[in-house]
């Protein structure tokens, strides 16, 4: 699996969204079949998955521990390929693009949220939100992108702590500026694998708070994977996965 964002790559120029888009659905997958040797033996972790993304819907996916929801989170963001199956998203086929192609879609149109931050621990909290932003050709000044990543982390908390190094930011400190981050480029859709995961409740709860009341006054979609049914009930929707299929939809 994938340990670390793939939000910083060889990204020359910015791509805008496809004219394709259908109003009805931003991000689809058709029958995504992926499964992994073990030893001696080979485990089907999806199993025929297919499901829609509307925008500016908030989904949870949920389901036992070894179900599949992570391997199903990076599928549909272009972090593992499927064996079998399409994903498309905003009209395009993601699988069928090169991997130049995939990684300008990941930086420009979509954000990633993760359990553990993956915040470059030599750059301030300014820095690492900016980071994604500067892998254009072109565009923004550093000081237009420094006042934009400055704004995300007042609205984030963080107002006094822009110029701190990871390593001076509690573990909550640190989500927030990985989700300011994750919204630098105005990405269609973010994805978050466990963001609460290596928080205590009551600084998870204040993240996720925070992180809902932004995706819903921007209108983005947001796809959380989480472990917690309760926290799922926040959603616009709950997909439950269940032995490689998806069980539940409410």
């Amino acid at each position: 699996m994938v340990d670390q964002p793939l939000v910083v790559n060889d990204v020359p120029s910015r791509i805008p969204p496809s004219p394709a888009l259908s109003t009805s659905s931003l991000l689809a997958a058709r029958d995504l079949q992926r499964s992994f040797r073990i030893g001696g033996r080979r485990i089907e972790v999806l199993r025929g998955i297919s499901l829609e993304i509307v925008p500016g819907e908030v989904a949870f996916l949920v389901g036992a521990s070894g179900a599949g929801k992570t391997t199903l989170l990076y599928t549909l963001a272009g972090l593992e390929r499927p064996e079998g199956g399409t994903v498309e998203f905003e009209g395009r086929s993601l699988y069928d693009l090169s991997s130049r192609e995939q990684a300008r879609v990941r930086n420009d149109r979509m954000g990633f949220i993760f359990q553990g931050y993956h915040l470059l621990p030599e750059l301030t909290a300014l820095e690492n939100v900016r980071l994604p932003a500067m892998m254009h050709g072109s565009g923004p000044t550093v000081q237009e992108l420094d006042t934009r990543a400055e704004a995300l982390l007042r609205e984030m908390g963080l107002g006094e702590r822009v110029h701190h190094l990871p390593a001076e930011l509690s573990g909550g400190e640190q989500q927030r500026v990985a989700i300011a981050r994750s919204l630098i480029n105005d990405p269609a859709i973010l994805f978050a694998d466990e963001p609460t995961g290596n928080l205590d409740s009551k600084t998870g709860a204040g993240v996720i708070e925070t992180l809902l009341k932004l995706v819903r006054e921007r209108g983005k979609t947001l796809l959380v994977v989480t472990h917690d049914r309760g926290l799922a009930e926040r959603g616009d929707r709950r997909l439950e996965i269940v032995d490689g299929r998806l069980g539940s939809a409410t």
